[in-house]
């Protein structure tokens, strides 16, 4: 039996056992996708006095622009996480948390630490696939509308899936500085890798979003187990973080599952032959 049949028909099961759940993947995708902003407004709120401490302390700021720093976040990640859940005001939604993480990495000092740089630019690409998910609905929509409008909001859509893709794999990345895919574990880091370059240039796109997926899954259970350390210990909430973002990251893979690679892929050069 040749490859191309084996990967047929391994889609065909994945499809069979995912069809229960597909009408409710689009809303599972939108929540997993801002999980980590809901837990971050939660951490700053129970957290709030050693949060205005360290920002006063070791970041410069003034006592009332801690504040302000802290209430704009809480307010802006809250509000805009349940306006994304919803699929309302999507724009404004995307805007709104894509400033939360210039914000935070500014406000923190984290701008140019290379973890949180590619963990941030691959949770940005999972707000560019909400985005594109967003303008897709538009475009269904507005189906008795002007051709050329239609024409326009279509190719929006594809470049932003195209731009999302690529950035989503970055959290892969940072795996790699951390030191988390070393040559011991070098064949679940060349299958991470292949499942990477699959999503890049869209081929088998779904089929290789679903399998990073899983890879997730199954290393954020791993490696970020921060329910089994004691409270007090210094890495619980650095694993709670890096765990709930994980979260975030899986949910713009599930966007992908549900919308597809959009135009810029080689699934839909290969409809054309």
């Amino acid at each position: 039996m040749s490859h191309t049949k084996v990967i047929a028909q391994v889609e065909e099961l994945l499809d069979r056992i995912g069809k229960p759940l597909k009408p409710y993947l689009p809303v599972i995708a939108r929540f997993l996708l801002v999980v980590t902003f809901l837990e971050d407004s939660v951490r700053m709120c129970t957290q709030y006095s050693d949060q205005k401490f360290y920002l006063r302390k070791h970041r410069g700021f003034a006592t009332y622009m801690a504040d302000v720093f802290l209430i704009t976040n809480v307010s802006a990640m809250v509000a805009c996480s349940f306006l994304a859940i919803a699929k309302r005001y999507t724009e404004i939604a995307v805007v709104g948390l894509f400033s939360v993480v210039l914000m935070q990495g500014f406000g923190y000092g984290l701008i140019f630490e290379s973890s949180f740089l590619l963990r941030a630019l691959s949770i940005t690409g999972g707000l560019v696939m909400l985005l594109a998910d967003a303008m897709a609905g538009k475009s269904k929509k507005s189906i008795f509308a002007g051709i050329p409008q239609l024409k326009d909001e279509n190719m929006q859509s594809t470049y932003l899936q195209l731009f999302g893709r690529i950035l989503l794999v970055f959290l892969f990345m940072s795996f790699i500085f951390a030191g988390e895919m070393t040559i011991a574990r070098g064949i679940v880091a060349l299958i991470a890798f292949v499942g990477c370059v699959m999503v890049v240039v869209g081929f088998k796109a779904k089929w290789s979003a679903g399998m990073l997926i899983l890879f997730l899954s199954i290393s954020n259970v791993v490696l970020n187990n921060w329910w089994s350390l004691h409270h007090l210990h210094p890495q619980r909430d650095f694993q709670r973080y890096d765990f709930f973002q994980n979260l975030s990251i899986m949910g713009g893979f599930l966007l992908l599952v549900n919308m597809g690679p959009g135009g810029l892929s080689m699934d839909e050069k290969k409809k054309n032959f």
